[in-house]
């Protein structure tokens, strides 16, 4: 490719709305322009990398057996009906209605299409296991699209699903796809960490997130120091290494606590630690049944863990108005002594063996020395805590290190989450009627663009990796004048022409020339100057600070040696 013939609207300022490096980067160098909010054009260095990648995903579902296909954008609302998720997937869906009033989606994802096609054309155990997928867009009504191509409304995504009839096909396909998962990021160059994750909206318990560490990401992990333990921490479990003591029970003794709102406060009034209160949350599940919750004051409840114990679809903390008609108390009142009015009481797993401890009793006032068992009953404990980072981690009791990351893949284990509700069933090898079995997995592949970028950054641009950089070599003259350099620059293009070649022949000054040179990112440039005519060449890898001069001999070697 002539430069000179390449679309590449390069940008001298970075706009003042582009916050990630990767946006910045992609926006400068005439990668993406945006059309709306959370909506961008792939421009032709950006759509050579993501058809780079795909090539790389296709290629890897080849191996492991699975087929490529295409699914409709447009999807009926009613197959979302059936499944359950029209009401629960909530406001990020884009909805729309025809000339006949029928409604229809765009599709955020293709769970129900897939389990659809499944659940018409195979019948028998004999045509499982079978794996599908497809590369397409989704769109997803975010409240705030940002960062570029890492949180957008419109977006390049591989969705795919297996069928199996029995658990250990699932298994097996399960790890192909991890298998084959962490290939597809090693080629592109992105650095993953498979961490343990929940599943969300897509149902099903069993989850793994590849998460790419970097800078802008919007999720935290947790791991530890051997890399033993990796979770999102939504998800993270950790060890309570504190010890409470041991004490003889004491009589429940209500104490005012006038214009106290804080579990600080509260523990400045009183004079003891965080650790001797017990915080009382009410939560409303599923929209109608109030749960108590209870956790030490020094903790803070994980909601997605809550969510998982209770197996609910939605929980949210009452309302100020919802706890004074609920429980009768204003804000920081709630207890657990007589609190007939929750269904059912959770606790954190640090409750399990305090004595003494304080909780609410009513408006501006608490119970000391209260105590499980004589004072309320606890219908369950659990893990239900978010974890901090330096508590030990859950395996080999190392401090857990927080790390910011970029989701790019999720793959789930989800059973019969569809297919029982669907009707997705087949004949098993007794006559038998069941469900199939479902895997679900899915890379955010126009996401993948911006944690290869936010990876690969470089002071002035980007350094691609090679099996996905937009060109592989870039020849740069610097004198389109002179005839040795043109002679020269032209059969180097000849030369290397099996591998993605961008020469810049363009009338330009040198230093225009370097800096969209360092924004294209070649893993190869090749700078044809002054030594033309003696055969030699500047070269420099993307990242690198120096060049070093070649013969072309030299070149050849190199130019094999880095590209393969």
């Amino acid at each position: 490719m002539r430069q000179s013939k390449l679309f590449m609207p390069t940008l001298k300022e970075t706009p003042a709305d582009a916050v990630a490096k990767s946006h910045q980067i992609m926006l400068r160098g005439g990668y993406i322009r945006q059309v709306t909010a959370g909506v961008y054009s792939y421009l032709p260095l950006a759509f050579r990398v993501l058809k780079k990648a795909e090539n790389i995903i296709e290629e890897e579902m080849a191996n492991i057996g699975v087929n490529e296909m295409q699914m409709p954008h447009l999807l009926p609302a009613t197959l979302w009906e059936e499944s359950g998720r029209l009401q629960k997937y909530g406001a990020e869906m884009f909805r729309l209605t025809d000339r006949h009033d029928r409604e229809s989606l765009l599709g955020p994802t293709h769970e129900e299409t897939f389990t659809e096609i499944i659940g018409k054309n195979m019948k028998s155990y004999k045509q499982m296991p079978i794996a599908l997928y497809q590369i397409q867009t989704k769109f997803r009504d975010e409240n705030r699209p940002r960062f570029g191509l890492l949180r957008g409304r419109e977006f390049v995504m591989l969705d795919g699903y297996s069928f199996a009839a029995t658990r250990e096909q699932l298994d097996e396909q399960f790890d192909d796809q991890y298998k084959a998962y962490k290939k597809i990021f090693k080629r592109c160059g992105v650095t993953v960490r498979p961490v343990i994750a929940d599943s969300g909206t897509m149902g099903g318990k069993n989850s793994t997130e590849f998460q790419a560490p970097a800078a802008i990401g919007e999720d935290v992990i947790a791991t530890n120091e051997s890399g033993t333990y990796s979770a999102n921490l939504e998800m993270a479990c950790s060890i309570d290494t504190f010890k409470p003591e041991k004490e003889e029970a004491k009589p429940l003794n209500k104490v005012s606590t006038p214009n106290v709102h804080t579990i600080e406060e509260l523990a400045d009034f009183l004079k003891v630690p965080t650790t001797k209160i017990v915080k009382s949350v009410l939560y409303i599940v599923d929209e109608k049944d109030p749960v108590l919750v209870l956790i030490r004051g020094d903790k803070e409840v994980n909601e997605v863990k809550l969510t998982h114990v209770l197996d609910c679809d939605s929980l949210r903390v009452a309302e100020d108005a919802e706890l004074a008609k609920i429980a009768g108390v204003g804000k920081g009142g709630l207890g657990p002594v007589n609190a007939s009015f929750a269904k059912e009481i959770i606790a954190d797993e640090t409750v399990k063996d305090l004595t003494n401890f304080i909780v609410g009793a009513e408006t501006d006032a608490q119970y000391e020395n209260t105590n499980l068992g004589r004072d309320f009953e606890v219908t369950t404990f659990a893990d239900i805590r978010t974890a901090n980072e330096g508590e030990p981690d859950p395996i080999d009791h190392e401090p857990l290190k927080f790390t910011t990351s970029i989701e790019v893949g999720h793959i789930f284990k989800l059973g019969t989450y569809y297919t029982e509700t669907m009707g997705a069933k087949f004949l098993d090898q007794n006559g038998k009627t069941q469900p199939v079995i479902m895997g679900s997995y899915g890379i955010g592949v126009s996401r993948m663009l911006s944690a290869i970028v936010e990876q690969h950054q470089t002071e002035n641009g980007v350094a691609w990796p090679k099996e996905v950089a937009p060109f592989a070599i870039h020849i740069v003259q610097m004198k389109m004048n002179d005839d040795a350099q043109t002679e020269l620059a032209t059969k180097l293009e000849n030369d290397y022409q099996k591998y993605d070649v961008l020469y810049d022949d363009r009338k330009e000054r040198a230093g225009v020339k370097f800096a969209e040179a360092d924004l294209v990112g070649a893993p190869i440039r090749i700078t044809v100057g002054k030594k033309a005519s003696e055969g030699i060449v500047e070269v420099k890898r993307a990242g690198d600070d120096q060049s070093q001069d070649m013969t072309l001999d030299e070149l050849q070697k190199f130019v094999e040696t880095e590209l393969g």
